[in-house]
């Protein structure tokens, strides 16, 4: 079983390497649960320094004796067992702006048939050992702005419990014959929790059952599995090595699926490209990243021309089965290698996902690949989720979320865990995705807000074409969920739609249900299992109920910092999503904005959403977005973009009346514009910056 994780500490790495140099130091940061005594006792820590390592699971003690393989000051400490139980460690720093990046690793394995099962079990609680030493070094090293203490292991022991009883609701968890158990087993020791293990763990529990539904037809779990275990093979073949990066430029299909889980049985990590970015913006990516390697559909050729050069290229929809000359293809090295398996890999694969890159250079927030997009091992991720939203196991799931980013990524890793049938459609065309709907019985659907929209703006005749009863839960996220949008969907459509509010860097923050938007509409929900949010204001103090704060989360979702360096604001464990909102009298989170998009009219605080809200609202707007502007009398003021529904009409002066009626009179924008459209990104977003080119 191998297990990694990652935090940024705010300390010089001379300062991080002295807290952690010794082995026989790093129990202090364990308590109880890990004891290092030196073999040689006098002896200072070098290469081929020996002690004796033992860590206690549940009632069980697991260790022995270790010797030091590596000592690098101050970057590397790596020590492995040569008596009791096979271990093998490694601490790793490595500075990155002005603090220092800790990664710990470490693999172990338990001996006999069993042993693999044994391994998973004892999974939640070596990690749990090892995050709290890297959480405690972090601590100390940053003084008082370090992570809030852990909880009690009782309370994680009961929340766990919880977790479980949700996933076994859900279908997650089932009882199974024992040979399946122990496949299952292997697979987690082998690959980790990665989209590696899910698709093992799919075809151990049901292999004839079909995982994806795209253009090329259906591919079963056990096709899945396989086909992506020969292009692991592959990839190791044409010089993908065990740790390199290797990027992925892919629209929703099996391609995706197979390349995500390929990477990882190869032991490499995974960049996520956004098919939205310009051929600049992939090479600029690449250049930072590194990737040894690139995947991509065909249609991106061009765009990745440039970034492509001296690396390894592979087409993601390609059928040739001809090797060379490259690009060659998945579906290539699937038909080269059909009874292969690369070797297992030591290293898990992480997952890079990319910010979206609205605001600036799109950040790669490394985290592990597995539930919810984040990195817990823990069962809190999925079951955050399923605690609200009722998805079931072996269900008829939509795709039509981006996957490369994390809400479509969650949805896909969520459909594999559940043994979903994932059905993908390459690009999102609102009448399609209902003809998918009523072609397939989808059951659930995975969207961004704007795709809502657009599905609501197809006339009333056309969408009566399409059987779309099977339809019993539609997820939204990713960008803000206009309150008569919600309206809209559930009257059309049934109180089937679910809003989770989250970001790249913490993943799920609240979620709201059918009955939260009815009762709140453009409410976010309430917080998800796990999950702390608190407003803070300027100087960090929380902000009295109903007032606006900026939002700060803490849960075990939290990604582990910018792959480039640096990371969110960070106050007591809880982290910021640069967002700003306020809770309601029943505890229900309202986003009113982001932070930097806040604007100073006259002197008062004006945020573009509430703006965006009460512009929306009326009949004859399909779509609006609000900037700042400067303003000679009032230093600044808004300027509302709007698109007009076809065959309406609406005047500027009658929208700036209807938010004065809402409003206060400085919050009414100055101009009002209209468009045939507003610029988005491939995840929904307005690109508010190429308004402000306008």
């Amino acid at each position: 079983m191998k297990i990694e994780h990652r935090e940024v500490i705010a300390a010089p790495i001379d300062e991080v390497w002295a807290l952690c140099a010794d082995p026989v130091s790093l129990s202090r940061f364990t308590g109880s649960r890990m004891q290092v005594v030196a073999q040689e006792p006098g002896r200072k820590p070098e290469l081929d320094a020996r002690y004796r390592v033992l860590i206690q699971v549940g009632g069980a003690t697991i260790g022995g004796s270790v010797i030091v393989t590596e000592y690098t000051e101050p970057r590397e400490l790596a020590w492995a067992t040569y008596g009791g139980v096979s271990h093998r460690f490694r601490l790793r720093l490595r500075a990155v702006g002005g603090g220092t990046s800790l990664t710990l690793r470490v693999s172990y394995d338990a001996p006999g048939l069993l042993g693999a099962v044994a391994d998973l079990a004892a999974y939640p609680k070596v990690f749990s050992v090892l995050k709290d030493m890297v959480v405690a070094i972090k601590t100390e090293a940053e003084g008082e702005i370090g992570s809030a203490p852990g909880k009690s292991v009782p309370r994680r022991l009961t929340d766990e419990v919880e977790n479980l009883t949700t996933l076994t609701k859900a279908g997650i968890i089932a009882p199974m014959r024992p040979d399946r158990l122990v496949r299952i087993g292997f697979a987690a020791r082998n690959w980790g929790l990665t989209p590696a293990s899910l698709l093992a763990i799919g075809e151990a529990r049901h292999p004839d059952r079909i995982a994806i539904i795209d253009e090329e037809g259906a591919l079963t779990y056990a096709e899945a599995d396989r086909q992506s275990t020969s292009i692991a093979a592959g990839l190791r073949m044409i010089g993908v090595s065990e740790g390199d990066g290797v990027a992925l430029l892919a629209r929703n299909h099996r391609g995706f699926v197979l390349a995500m889980a390929a990477v990882a049985k190869a032991g490499a990590d995974l960049l996520l490209l956004n098919t939205g970015f310009s051929g600049n913006q992939i090479t600029e990516v690449c250049r930072r990243e590194q990737p040894s390697a690139i995947i991509y559909d065909s249609e991106f050729a061009d765009l990745v021309s440039e970034a492509a050069a001296n690396r390894r290229a592979v087409l993601a929809d390609g059928a040739s089965t001809d090797l060379e000359p490259e690009p060659t293809s998945l579906a290539a090295l699937a038909a080269a290698y059909p009874n292969s398996s690369p070797p297992t890999p030591g290293h898990t694969s992480k997952i890079t996902i990319l910010t979206s890159g609205t605001t600036g250079t799109p950040k790669g927030a490394a985290r592990g690949a597995i539930s919810g997009g984040g990195s817990i091992p823990t069962l809190e991720a999925p079951a955050a989720l399923l605690d609200r939203i009722p998805l079931k196991a072996g269900m008829q799931m939509g795709l039509a979320a981006p996957v490369f980013h994390t809400w479509g990524l969650s949805n896909l890793l969520l459909g594999l865990g559940l043994g979903c049938t994932l059905v993908c459609v390459r690009k999102f065309d609102p009448e399609q995705w209902l003809a998918t709907i009523d072609q397939h019985k989808v059951q659930a659907l995975a969207v961004v807000p704007v795709m809502l929209q657009r599905i609501l703006e197809l006339p009333g005749d056309v969408r009566q074409q399409y059987d779309t009863s099977s339809l019993t839960v539609v997820t939204a996220s990713g960008s803000a969920l206009p309150g008569d949008l919600s309206d809209r969907w559930m009257t059309a459509f049934g109180e089937n739609l679910y809003n989770l509010y989250g970001s790249t860097e913490v993943a799920n923050a609240t979620i709201a249900t059918p009955e939260d938007m009815r009762r709140a509409p453009g409410t976010a929900g309430k917080p998800t299992r796990g999950t702390t949010i608190k407003l803070l204001d300027d100087n960090n103090s929380e902000v009295p109920q109903g007032e606006v704060g900026r939002i700060f989360v803490g849960n075990s979702q939290l990604f582990d910092g910018y792959s480039g360096g640096g990371d969110k604001q960070r106050r007591n464990g809880l982290m910021a999503t640069g967002d700003v909102g306020r809770f309601d009298a029943a505890g229900r989170l309202f986003v009113v904005g982001r932070d930097d998009d806040m604007i100073v009219s006259g002197g008062e605080n004006v945020f573009p959403k509430e703006v965006e809200d009460a512009i929306s609202r009326h009949p004859s707007v399909a779509d609006v977005a609000a900037i700042g502007v400067d303003d000679e009398k009032f230093g600044q003021r808004l300027r509302a973009f709007v698109v007009v529904r076809e065959g309406q009409k609406v005047t500027a002066d009658e929208l700036k009346s209807l938010v004065k009626s809402e409003l206060a009179g400085y919050k009414v924008p100055r101009d009002v514009e209209f468009v045939d459209e507003l610029p988005r990104n491939a995840t929904g977003k307005v690109l508010r910056r190429d308004l402000a080119a306008r």
